[in-house]
């Protein structure tokens, strides 16, 4: 909030409740063509859509810049007086509006609905752990990984961490994917060279590993 209130100030314009500016930028932009009418996704929810749906709302909301009202990036104002709370209570109406239209608020739709996407998460799971590289190329061994991490991600939520803890969870979730890659490679082909990508403590990317694991194959071609 103190950003929005200095690009007032920079803007030349008195910081009182009626003549504060909000940049464009900033999610508690009021937009001339949002309304409450307005549709965030054609994807609507049928009962048996639930992560589709889902999906395709928060990248509505995310298009908007307003996703932080759902995920709590956002949050309200504590002092209610202010211009800034004035403009975030008239979005998170426009947001509940636009919800609206594409949910039915009698369901309790993720307590009732994400329950099912279980044996599929298992079904995700299985398939990893047995992933192998086998006689594709490194490519398509990727390819085939990153497929089965995007849909897991689908079904997982990064937790509401604090004081770093959040990127540390990330950063470990990489690393387990970098021995997962490592450890599918085939084994005659790639040895040795694997065994010093596993004693190279600091390879941590991902993207890193595939890099050095594709160089390698084209090395051996």
């Amino acid at each position: 909030m103190t950003k929005i209130r200095d690009a007032g100030k920079e803007a030349g314009v008195d910081g009182g409740h009626d003549k504060m500016i909000i940049p464009p930028s900033s999610p508690l932009f009021l937009h001339p063509y949002d309304s409450p009418s307005l549709k965030l996704t054609q994807t609507m929810f049928n009962g048996e859509n639930y992560d589709l749906w889902a999906d395709a709302v928060r990248n509505g909301l995310d298009a908007k810049n307003k996703l932080g009202f759902v995920d709590g990036t956002v949050t309200k104002p504590t002092d209610a007086n202010t211009y800034e709370a004035v403009a975030w209570r008239q979005y998170e109406a426009m947001v509940k509006a636009w919800l609206r239209r594409v949910i039915d608020e009698k369901k309790e739709l993720k307590e009732h609905y994400s329950a099912g996407n279980a044996p599929r998460v298992h079904q995700l799971t299985c398939e990893l752990t047995e992933c192998k590289q086998g006689t594709r190329s490194v490519v398509e061994y990727y390819t085939h990984l990153k497929s089965i991490w995007d849909e897991l991600a689908k079904y997982s939520r990064v937790p509401d961490y604090t004081c770093g803890a959040k990127a540390a969870f990330v950063k470990d979730k990489e690393e387990e994917k970098v021995h997962q890659f490592i450890m599918g490679l085939t084994t005659a082909f790639y040895d040795q060279f694997r065994s010093n990508l596993l004693m190279d403590d600091s390879l941590k990317s991902l993207s890193r590993a595939y890099a050095l694991v594709l160089r390698e194959e084209r090395h051996k071609q």
